[in-house]
């Protein structure tokens, strides 16, 4: 069966209180939306339909961001969310499947979920994914009679019986994609709110003589983000989430609640994860790795057997081959790192290339920019390079080769070489004691003056 997405993104999202689209507020480093159009991806659908409205240039960028073939279109008016699926009908010309309409800020639906929707419509011309809660109010009733759902009744819509039923609505619903506009062109715009309900096509399509359903799943999956405090209870959902997963999958999370995971974390067995370890999105560590406290990780690579940490910071475009080791209050930023090296202390090393088994000296800085451009730092096999070397890019430091402890290296060094680049020491004896003594002076001149 073929499948298009419809997106629904275009509200405002008031209760957030900002500037910026509702859907676009982050959970594990991805938009909302994303998590959307991640669930509905693993249905490999034929279209993606984003339908947007406040901030439309912003979610479009956003959406086709993450798929470059999204569609996304403007929902000038909200005008419910019957009217946002009438939106999408130019985009879905020429579409023969069946059209599943999910949320922007409803990032939760799980793929086995929406797998049992597909197997549920058989001859049914729409399914309904609901929840069973009595603690939930506003949403709208799925009336049943045994395994067919007779309408969906709007909570403002609803009399007392209808609204002491404990089957909610959560929004998303798979339909015959030959029927669907069919169906939402009968739909009308009277009830309390004056709106295009996409919910009353069950309504419609009963009375065309067409049948309709309704699945339920855990009340987790339909959480609806629509408040910052619904955003921090949505990110601690998805965290408890993927650090459960995290550990069936064979990695140790020594304080799995110090760890945060971006929406696209991936981590090997075997792997150990100590407390306080901040992982942004595009980040891989594989087996037998270990990142110790206090460690950032975001946009890159740890190979197996690497070390890292404490307090280290990788960022975009750091690439570690097998049994690197970073060590504490070290930075990286755009730099392969080959097997075996050591960058152990209070180091910065940015658009670098370090060779195999290389051994980086404490306080080691490649000077990678200048004002305008950024330099390349080339560091061959086995190099040492001393402690507290400004490596000035750019340069290259040849393979076997030496830097001394406190040197500034500014031209390349050839293989096997010993590159020093101190200022010559000078000593000046009883120098000392003479600056201090009038140094004291000097300030007890000035004490006396504003006396």
């Amino acid at each position: 069966m073929s499948i298009a997405l419809v997106i629904l993104a275009a509200g405002k999202g008031t209760r957030m209180n900002s500037d910026l689209p509702k859907v676009l507020h982050e959970i594990a480093g991805a938009p909302l939306l994303v998590h959307a159009m991640k669930s509905g991806a693993t249905l490999d659908p034929e279209k993606t339909v984003v339908v947007a409205g406040h901030g439309f240039e912003e979610v479009k960028a956003a959406a086709q961001d993450w798929d470059e073939t999204a569609d996304v279109v403007l929902q000038q008016e909200q005008n419910g969310t019957g009217h946002a699926v009438m939106v999408a009908r130019e985009a879905l010309e020429g579409f023969q499947g069946d059209v599943l309409v999910l949320y922007g800020d409803t990032p939760f639906v799980q793929p086995d979920t929406l797998t049992r929707m597909i197997q549920a419509r058989g001859e049914n011309a729409i399914v309904v994914l609901g929840f069973h809660d009595d603690t939930a109010e506003k949403y709208g009733r799925l009336v049943m009679e045994g395994d067919s759902l007779l309408e969906i009744t709007e909570f403002k819509d609803a009399d007392d019986a209808t609204r002491a039923i404990d089957f909610m609505n959560s929004g998303v619903m798979l339909i015959k994609g030959d029927a669907l506009f069919d169906l939402l062109d009968s739909v009308t715009s009277e009830n309390a709110s004056g709106e295009y309900y996409l919910t009353d096509i069950v309504a419609v399509a009963r009375a065309k003589g067409l049948s309709a359903t309704a699945i339920s799943c855990d009340v987790s999956e339909t959480i609806g983000v629509n408040s910052r405090a619904h955003l921090a209870e949505a990110e601690a959902m998805f965290q408890t989430r993927a650090r459960a997963a995290l550990m069936e999958d064979g990695v140790t999370l020594i304080d799995p609640s110090s760890v945060f995971l971006a929406h696209d974390t991936v981590i090997g067995r075997d792997t150990v994860i100590e407390p306080n370890v901040f992982f942004g999105p595009d980040v891989t560590v594989e087996t037998g790795a270990r990142i110790r406290a206090f460690s950032h990780l975001e946009g890159a690579h740890v190979s197996l057997g690497g070390e890292i940490g404490p307090y280290a910071r990788l960022r975009p475009g750091a690439e570690l081959a097998e049994n690197v080791k970073i060590g504490n209050f070290v930075e990286v930023k755009k730099a392969q790192i080959d097997e075996g090296a050591k960058v152990n202390h209070l180091s910065y090393i940015g658009d670098a290339h370090i060779g195999e088994a290389a051994n980086i000296g404490a306080g080691t800085i490649t000077c990678n920019y200048d004002g305008v451009m950024k330099h390349k730092t080339n560091v061959g096999k086995r190099a040492f390079i001393g402690s507290n070397t400004m490596l000035v890019a750019p340069v290259t430091i040849g393979d076997e080769a030496m830097t001394a402890s406190g040197s500034v290296i500014t031209k390349d060094v050839g293989e096997g070489a010993l590159a020093l680049g101190r200022a010559t020491q000078i000593e000046k004896p009883g120098m000392a004691r003479k600056l201090f003594e009038m140094l004291r002076a000097k300030k007890a001149k000035l004490s006396k003056d504003k006396s």
